[in-house]
Order: structure tokens, then sequence, then C-alpha cells
């Protein structure tokens, strides 16, 4: 059996000198920036420290609102899920089509102030080995909930675009120790990885794995007792 490795990351951010200061501007740059931005402007946000709630999910969206007071063109990129597209070049291409969309509605060009300008960034990953090994997928029960969020984004989130087959790290275990697992990544599936917390993803794949190895035993399982009979 193939032991599963566990790792933790974090991000080492790189300014890239781009800024925009209105919506064209910003789908201007947006059409030929290093998809690496695309990547940490979206995911990169579920990493960084958070002193409050996030608002939106993207940094797109939040700049919209915030500092160009568009609150059309923060809804509607705030609802975009990157993880309902293939790479960053599809993604890339519904973002300027929703800016696009946003553009031709409205004559009024709105400015942010010189302070409040987009800045384009790049994130690294920087990956370290914990040296943790677990050889049975049972073992993911007990260790999932100690797990960091920095574990929770590389195995989870970061795993997506690593090919070949470019899912999550947990499944990608699972699937390789055969079929009797099927049923379980199918549920690991279902988890859409981009609208909550690490904190809550991380709560929310021990409960899926919970319930597969330790399911709660049915009314039949449990008989009279467990309704006050002998």
């Amino acid at each position: 059996m193939i032991d599963f490795a566990i790792k933790d990351c974090a991000l080492a951010i790189m300014a890239t000198g781009r800024r925009a200061q209105t919506l064209r501007e910003l789908r201007d740059i947006l059409r030929d920036i290093h998809p690496g931005c695309i990547y940490h402007h979206f995911w990169g946000t579920l990493l960084r420290p958070q002193f409050i709630d996030r608002e939106y999910n993207n940094d797109f969206a939040t700049w919209c609102h915030h500092s160009l007071h568009d609150g059309t063109a923060a809804e509607r990129l705030a609802v975009i899920d990157p993880a309902d597209f293939h790479d960053m070049e599809e993604l890339r291409q519904e973002l300027i089509e929703v800016i696009d969309e946003r553009l031709d509605e409205t004559e009024v060009m709105l400015f942010a102030r010189a302070d409040q300008q987009f800045h384009f960034a790049r994130s690294v990953i920087v990956v370290f080995d914990t040296y943790k090994r677990l050889s049975d997928p049972r073992e993911l029960v007990d260790v999932l909930p100690r797990l960091s969020v920095g574990s929770i984004f590389y195995h989870l989130i970061d795993a997506r675009r690593r090919e070949p087959i470019a899912v999550d790290d947990f499944r990608a275990w699972l699937m390789g120790l055969g079929a009797e697992y099927a049923g379980l990544c199918d549920s690991l599936a279902e988890i859409d990885p981009y609208f909550e917390s690490l904190f809550t993803l991380r709560d929310r794949l021990t409960n899926v794995l919970t319930s597969y190895f330790y399911p709660e035993p049915s009314e039949t399982e449990r008989g009279p007792a467990a309704e006050g009979g002998a």
C-alpha cells in the first residue's frame, strides 16, 4: 500500500509592478497577465491571513466593491467559481467577458483613488514536508482535524492544478488504492473548495471521512434498546 505523505505549505507573494485604476484598465491587463496572477487573486485569498470574514471570494470582486464602488461588477465577479474551469486560461476569458459586459452597460468611468489601485501579484507556493506518513485511509479521520490550513490548501486545492489527474491528493491516493473507495471519492468530489474557509473545508473533509468509515447505526441496527426497550 502506498503511503500518504502529509505536506504543508505557505505562499510567497511577488509584486508584478502592474496596476489598474479603472475597470477598463483591469480588463486590459487581464488579457496578458501571467496566469499565476489570476490563480493568486482567486485561490490565494484562502491562505492569506484574514482578520475579518471574506465579504467576497476573490480580489477582483473585493477591489470593485471597496475601491471602485461598483457593486454590480463586484457581485458578478464574486459568483465566478474557479473550480468550474479547466485551467487559468478559461478562467481568464470568463473574467474578461464579465468585465466587458459591465463596461458595455455603463458610460460612467469609475476611478479608484491613487492609493487604492489594483496591484497585480503572483504567489509561489513553498512546500514543507511534515514527515508524517499515513498507511491506512482510516487514519485520515484522526489526522485531518489536526492538519494546518496550509496542509489543507496544498492537498485539497493546489493539488488540483497538478498533472496528470488534476484532483485533490486525498482522492488521488484513494483512487490508487482500488475501486473499493470509489464511493468515498464521489463524496469528496462534491466538496466545493472555493466558497468556504480552509477551516470549514477541514471540518467538511473530516465529516465525510468519519461518516464513511464510522457510520451511525440505523434505527434497525440500534434495535429496541435505542427506543428504551429491553
